[in-house]
């Protein structure tokens, strides 16, 4: 096979097939290397080193700190923003995209830096913007960061592909836990996306609500629901809207100092019979009792990270819910919910409570944590939903069979 002929979509029914994995995984990895490093240049060739970034926010502008770091200077940033047209972001000066076609439309890669979480956006809207203004050259900068993984990976679930390969195994097993055909066509999409970035295979986000999909089952009034990554309590929101009369309790875990002072105020805001409910506390679930580095951004990124500032405590909630038996966990920790897992595997194990856990912030969270789940307990049944675009805010929840809906029983 090719290997640069899977950079073109060529998606069809074959791959709800457990055997296309074995299709997908038929190249040798020292040619998934070798297009790793030259894919790019031959999807922007012979503009290769001429680069017009269209997308000048937070991943434009970490774009073009990356290329500054290897010697490379791009022409400029190209944006939709009208606001922004012939200011300059980061001291590239920014050109609507109609200006930046008819200057470098044929002399230059239109790199798209528009790829990330909470947007309508596909990669497919702005290939198709640019290929009527006569744009020759038009490339995701996923590309360009398999170019120099040095500078820009890992990057959520995007990483080198050769480091899937080298799963094979594992990502094998992992396809046979999925419970409907649904969730089986998305892990192969999602799997396929992580090995030749074919974008315009990726499905849709379903109409669903992120943690509470009604379709598969259903809340309780008197579940004991656990939050991870509370943020501003947006989920904790979204959980009493399904509840006519809540008997229950929650129990919130947020780290950031400013996120936590929301979701105080927030919580706050809750009638007092609600309110005596809730607990809030300022801790990150962990593997085990452990300080933590954290990079406290007052937003939905904050993250676990060496090289943070702050430092947080991190705690098993098999420590902290000793005396707790909580039927619905969701944990939406940007790349720490492996960790957390690890120490929530007794509860898990007795409780087999609800589990919403978000996949999309490390590349082989695909397949690595619904295998963990799976080796813990099997009582229960694996689904696999998208609640955004190409790749982002992508979910497996794992449900007990007492609490799913009739059909998936």
């Amino acid at each position: 096979m090719d290997d640069f002929k899977l950079l073109t979509p060529n998606f069809s029914n074959e791959c709800l097939l457990a055997g296309e994995i074995d299709t997908l995984f038929s190249s040798d990895i020292d040619s998934v290397i070798k297009r790793e490093r030259e894919c790019f240049d031959k999807l922007a060739a012979p503009f290769e080193k001429s680069i017009v970034l269209f997308g000048s926010g937070q991943l434009g502008r970490k774009t073009l700190k990356g290329l500054r770091k290897i010697g490379i200077e791009p022409l400029a940033f190209a944006d939709n923003n009208s606001k922004l047209w012939n200011q300059s972001v980061d001291g590239l000066t920014v050109l609507s995209p109609e200006d930046a076609a008819q200057t470098f439309g044929n002399k230059a890669v239109f790199v798209v830096t528009i790829w990330g979480a909470c947007s309508t956006h596909r990669l497919a809207h702005t290939r198709e913007q640019l290929q009527l203004l006569n744009c020759l050259k038009i490339v995701s900068c996923t590309f360009l960061f398999w170019k120099y993984p040095e500078t820009f990976l890992p990057h959520y679930c995007l990483d080198l592909p050769h480091k899937v390969y080298q799963q094979a195994e594992n990502i094998k097993k992992a396809f046979s836990i999925w419970a409907d055909e649904q969730s089986r066509h998305e892990y192969l999409v999602q799997l396929r996306w992580r090995m030749v970035l074919d974008f315009d295979s990726l499905s849709s986000p379903v109409s669903q609500e992120q943690y509470f999909p009604q379709d598969i089952f259903t809340l309780s009034p008197t579940d004991v629901f656990v939050d991870c990554g509370a943020y501003n309590g947006d989920t904790i929101e979204s959980f009493l809207k399904h509840q006519s009369s809540f008997l229950g309790r929650i129990i919130a875990l947020e780290p950031d100092p400013n996120n936590f002072k929301k979701l105080q105020g927030y919580v706050d805001t809750l009638p007092k019979s609600l309110q005596e409910k809730v607990t809030i506390l300022p801790l990150a679930a962990a593997a085990q009792r452990k300080k933590l580095r954290f990079a406290a951004t007052g937003t939905v990124s904050s993250v676990v990270t060496n090289t943070g500032k702050l430092e947080i405590d991190g705690v098993p909630l098999d420590e902290l819910l000793n005396d707790t038996v909580p039927t619905f966990i969701k944990m939406d920790i940007e790349g720490a919910e492996l960790d957390a897992l690890l120490g929530t595997q007794k509860i898990i194990q007795n409780a087999s409570p609800i589990l919403a856990i978000c996949l999309y912030h490390c590349q082989d969270h695909l397949w690595r944590i619904p295998l963990l789940l799976k080796s813990l307990s099997s009582q229960y049944r694996f689904f696999l939903r998208p609640h955004g675009e190409e790749c982002w805010d992508l979910n497996c929840y794992a449900v007990p069979v007492t609490r799913l809906k009739p059909e998936f029983q």
